[in-house]
C-alpha cells in the first residue's frame, strides 16, 4: 500500500490539475463568491441611502435563480406546451428554446459597473459631446412619487445617445432598465450593456413562445419595483416627428396591473438635439422605405478619425445643445380608476403618454431656426432674430419651456452650428438651405414642429401668423 509506483509525468500532472479544480469548485470559488457577493450587498446598501429610489432585490438576484424562475413561469410552461404542439416537437425540446430565450433577455445587473464605469462614462460622453440643458421639471411631482411603486420612464427616441444622456441624468434617482435591440448583442458590447440591467428583445421573427417569456420578465421586473425606461416607438426616428407609439411593452405591465400590490407611475421625458449623430443615417433609411441603419467601416473611420483630428487641434466646438424635459407623471391606478385592465386601455395610455411627451419637448435652437429658413429664404441673420423673437413669445404664452437665452443668441448659435455643418450658404438676400440640405433641415424641424400647429396656437395667439418649422 505504501509502496512508490511510477506514473508519466504528463498523468501525474493531469492528476494535480484535477484536484485542484475539483477544490478550486467545491471550495475556493463559492468562498470567493461569498466574500465579494457580501461585499456588494454591503456597496449597494450604502448606495440605496443616496439614491431616491433604492435598488430592489429583483434587480440583484443572480441571474441564474432569475432565468430559472422564468421558465418555470406557469404562463411560461403553458407556453411552451402549446409550442410543442403547434410546431410538432417535444417539450423538452420546446423547454430548452424557452430557456435560450430567457438566457437572451435576463440581464446579469452590477451595481458597480453601473454606478461606479456606467454613469461616470455616461456623463463624461454626454458633456465631451454637447452643453447639456435641463427643459421642463417639476421637481415636486417627481418627489411626491409613492416610493413603492415601480416607475417606467416613457421617452421618445431619437439618437442612440438617449441611454448615455438619460442614464446619467437619472443616477440621483435609480439604476434604469431599459430595453434594448439586436444592434448591440455583439461582444464586447452586450456583456457590458448586460451588466448596466439592459436587457435585449427581438423586434423581428419572434414567435408566441418568445413574447410570452419576454412579456413575463417585464411583468416580474415590474413587479419587482425596477424601474424602467421604454421608447414606444419602437425604435429610432426617422423623421423627426414621433412615431405612433407601439403598445408592446406597455401592453404587458398594463395587463399584469393588479396581480401585484404595487401601483406603476409612468413618467414622460422628451429628448432633443441640435444635432443627432446619426442624423443622415436615419434619414436615408427613411428616404429607402426601411430601418437598415449599415454605416460603412470605411465612414464610420473616418468620422472618428475626424473628430479626434478636431479635438487634438483644439478645433472641436461640440455639437450643440441637447436637452430633457420631464412631464407630468401619470399613475395607472388612477388612469385606470379602479377598474380592471380592458385591451382598449394600453393604446389610450400610449396615446396618454406621446401627448405628455410633446408637451414637453424642448425647443433648440437648431429646430427653431431650421423651420423658419424652411418656411422663408433667404433671410438675413437680422429678420431671422426677429422671427425667432416671435416664435419664442408665442411658446412662452403657452407655457412651453424655452431655452435659457434671448433670440440673439439663439439665432447666433444655431446659425454657426447649421454654417459650420455646410447646411446654409449665404446670398445676396441672406441665409438659404445648401443645395441638398433641405432632409437635414427637415428632421431637426419636424422635433417641434408640433408646437407651432394652427390648432395648438390658435387660443394662445389668435392674431399672430408665425412661421411654421418644417411645414
Amino acid at each position: 500500500m505504501f509502496r512508490p509506483v511510477e506514473i508519466p509525468l504528463w498523468l501525474l500532472v493531469l492528476i494535480v490539475l484535477f484536484a485542484t479544480v475539483t477544490f478550486a469548485s467545491h471550495f475556493l470559488f463559492p468562498s470567493v463568491r461569498w466574500f465579494f457577493r457580501k461585499r456588494m450587498e454591503r456597496a449597494v446598501a450604502r448606495l440605496n441611502t443616496r439614491l431616491a429610489r433604492p435598488i430592489e432585490p429583483f434587480k440583484l438576484a443572480r441571474r441564474h435563480d432569475m432565468i430559472q424562475r422564468l421558465i418555470y413561469d406557469p404562463a411560461v410552461a403553458q407556453a411552451i406546451v402549446e409550442h410543442a404542439q403547434s410546431h410538432g416537437v417535444p417539450e423538452n425540446v420546446a423547454f430548452e428554446l424557452a430557456g435560450d430565450y430567457a438566457r437572451e433577455i435576463v440581464p446579469s445587473f452590477s451595481a458597480t459597473a453601473y454606478f461606479t464605469f456606467g454613469t461616470r462614462a455616461a456623463k463624461w460622453l454626454s458633456r465631451a459631446l454637447y452643453r447639456i440643458r435641463l427643459g421642463a421639471f417639476d421637481r415636486d411631482a417627481l418627489d411626491a412619487i409613492d416610493a413603492d411603486a415601480a416607475v417606467v420612464f416613457v421617452m421618445n427616441h431619437r439618437s442612440n445617445m438617449d441611454y448615455v444622456l438619460v442614464t446619467w441624468l437619472a443616477a440621483r434617482t435609480s439604476a434604469l432598465s431599459y430595453a434594448v435591440g439586436e444592434w448591440a448583442r455583439v461582444w464586447p458590447l452586450a456583456p457590458l450593456i448586460r451588466a448596466m440591467g439592459a436587457y435585449f428583445i427581438r423586434r423581428r421573427d419572434r414567435g408566441a413562445l418568445y413574447r410570452r417569456v419576454l412579456q413575463r420578465y417585464v411583468q416580474m421586473a415590474t413587479a419587482g419595483g425596477v424601474t424602467q425606461a421604454i421608447f414606444p416607438e419602437g425604435g429610432l426616428s426617422l423623421t423627426g416627428r414621433m412615431a405612433p407609439p407601439k403598445t408592446g411593452l406597455l401592453g404587458h405591465i398594463v395587463e399584469d396591473f393588479g396581480n401585484h400590490p404595487r401601483d406603476v407611475i409612468f413618467v414622460p421625458v422628451a429628448l432633443n438635439y441640435d444635432r443627432v449623430l446619426e442624423d443622415r443615417v436615419l434619414i436615408g433609411a427613411g428616404a429607402a422605405g426601411n430601418r437598415r441603419f449599415r454605416v460603412p467601416p470605411a465612414r464610420l473611420a473616418g468620422a472618428v478619425l475626424g473628430h479626434l483630428g478636431q479635438r487634438l487641434t483644439g478645433r472641436f466646438r461640440g455639437f450643440g445643445t441637447a436637452s430633457v424635459g420631464f412631464g407630468a407623471p401619470l399613475s395607472l391606478a388612477e388612469f385606470l380608476g379602479g377598474a380592471a385592465p380592458q385591451p382598449q386601455d394600453t393604446a389610450r395610455l400610449s396615446r396618454e403618454m406621446m401627448s405628455r411627451i410633446e408637451e414637453v419637448m424642448p425647443v433648440l435652437p437648431v429646430p427653431l431656426v431650421a423651420g423658419i429658413l424652411l418656411d422663408v429664404s433667404p433671410l438675413p441673420p437680422e429678420r431671422i432674430e426677429i422671427r425667432v423673437a416671435a416664435c419664442l413669445g408665442m411658446l412662452h404664452a403657452r407655457g412651453v419651456a424655452l431655452p435659457r437665452r434671448d433670440a440673439a443668441r439663439i439665432t447666433a448659435d444655431a446659425l454657426d452650428n447649421l454654417l459650420r455643418r455646410g447646411l446654409l450658404v449665404e446670398g445676396g438676400e441672406g441665409l438659404r438651405p445648401a443645395p441638398g440640405a433641405e432632409p437635414v433641415l427637415r428632421f431637426y424641424a419636424a422635433s417641434v414642429a408640433h408646437h407651432f400647429e394652427p390648432a395648438r396656437l390658435a387660443a394662445a395667439a389668435p392674431d399672430l401668423s408665425p412661421p411654421t418649422p418644417g411645414r
